[in-house]
């Protein structure tokens, strides 16, 4: 029986609030505020994911191709 891979799906970029959301009163935290943090946490998430995603194989591809071969 062979194991199965682990879900790991790729992160959903958070919802970014309409301009009526702001009450224009100053909050802090504003709503936008708060998803310019949820952003941040994306982008880190996202960049975890992709770096998860890249098979070994697509690694050693990359830094190969760069390298000249002998006559």
């Amino acid at each position: 029986m062979s194991a199965r891979p682990l879900a790991d799906p790729k992160p959903e970029p958070p919802r970014q609030p309409e301009l009526e959301e702001c009450c224009g009163s100053g909050c802090s935290p504003c709503v936008f505020d708060r998803y310019e943090e949820a952003m941040e946490r994306y982008r880190d998430a996202l960049r975890a994911w992709e770096a998860r995603q890249a098979s070994p194989a697509r690694r050693r591809a990359k830094t190969s191709s760069g390298t000249k071969r002998g006559k």
